[in-house]
């Protein structure tokens, strides 16, 4: 099995990737070819978690430089430009998606020729996808740090090897602090309504020999005021100078443990943060009836009933302990002097 969550096949000229909404039933693989195939791929989460859509948004765009027919560069820029833009539409809270797109297309834009922008859109996203796995293995040192010796860790969806290239951020924390030799139990919230907790989290971690539990996302509060919690660890989507972004439900758990005196850690890089905007000026991404009102073939809410359906929320910064990135570990206050720091120390 390919330890990557998703990879360019040379022979096919496309993107491979792990088809996240049939695990754990079923480990299927995926060919992507289309600009529009990758569109869909990531609004029905086939593909998912900021760090992987920082990548596929750079392969996305070694794709449409590669299905462009346009032969003076003018058009061929155009016609990319236009792809990008369909790509960076399909998820707009998370906002690797757009920083992987935009890396490439920088780096191409100054190219005088068609050979060239195709080769170099994709050597430029093979090259992100290498330091993903570099950063995320950076992240897990760093925050392996901050554990005891012994733990139970809460987690909440999936900020593992499926949500990025590979190794994981808030789950690379983990896999670090094993693999560093402490005694980490997990306990992982199932995160409706898709369930990337039970499904793809407590998948991850079982593969890899690490002791996890599944519990009901209403659960985690009970636990914590027994004393059964040490530390909270997420993943995070957009981290702005005043809130972390991430998997709707991440600020019930962030409200509880606070209440418990229980450490509250995101982990994300870099690239995850975005020091232009504050919270209230981030869309939050709301997805469709149906993730809430199926449970599989079965109708579990009344038609005359109306839903909202938040894919994320905001953890204002005073309630995070730390944030672990691959350049070290930033503690509230945060602010885009203590960011740039922190990138320019390494």
């Amino acid at each position: 099995m390919n330890s990557a969550t998703l990879w360019w096949d040379n022979e096919t000229e496309g993107l491979r990737y792990i088809d996240q909404t049939l695990l754990p039933g079923r480990y299927t693989v995926v060919e992507c070819r289309t600009v529009k195939r990758l569109a869909t791929a990531i609004q029905r989460l086939e593909i998912r978690g900021a760090p992987a859509l920082g990548v596929a948004g750079a392969y996305g765009i070694a794709l449409a430089t590669r299905a462009c027919r346009k032969t003076d560069l003018t058009g061929f820029f155009a016609e990319v430009l236009k792809d990008a833009e369909v790509l960076r539409t399909t998820r707009p809270t998370a906002i690797n998606l757009g920083w992987g797109i935009d890396r490439v297309i920088t780096k191409i834009a100054p190219l005088e020729d068609i050979a060239s922008v195709r080769r170099v859109a994709l050597e430029e996203a093979e090259t992100i996808a290498r330091e993903d796995t570099a950063s995320c293995h950076a992240i897990g040192t760093h925050g392996a740090a901050l554990f005891p010796d012994t733990c139970t860790i809460l987690t909440h969806c999936n900020a593992g090897a499926l949500a990025c290239s590979s190794w994981g951020t808030a789950l690379g924390v983990i896999r670090s602090a094993v693999t560093s030799g402490k005694q980490v139990k997990v306990i992982a919230c199932e995160t409706r309504p898709l369930l990337q907790g039970a499904r793809l989290t407590a998948w991850e971690l079982a593969r890899d020999g690490i002791d996890v539990t599944v519990i009901t996302d209403s659960t985690a509060a009970h636990l914590m005021r027994r004393g059964m919690i040490d530390a909270v660890i997420v993943g995070a989507d957009r981290i702005t100078c005043d809130a972390v972004f991430n998997k709707i439900g991440t600020y019930m758990h962030a409200v509880c443990a606070r209440h418990h005196n229980i450490p509250f850690y995101a982990a994300a890089p870099l690239s995850t943060f975005d020091t232009r905007h504050n919270e209230k000026e981030v869309t939050i991404e709301e997805r469709g009836r149906e993730e809430i009102t199926m449970m599989g073939d079965r109708v579990v809410v009344p038609d005359a009933a109306q839903v909202k359906n938040y894919a994320f929320d905001a953890t204002p910064m005073d309630m995070v302990t730390a944030i672990i990135t691959d350049h070290g570990v930033i503690r509230p206050p945060v602010s885009t002097g203590s960011i740039l720091s922190l990138k320019n120390t390494q």
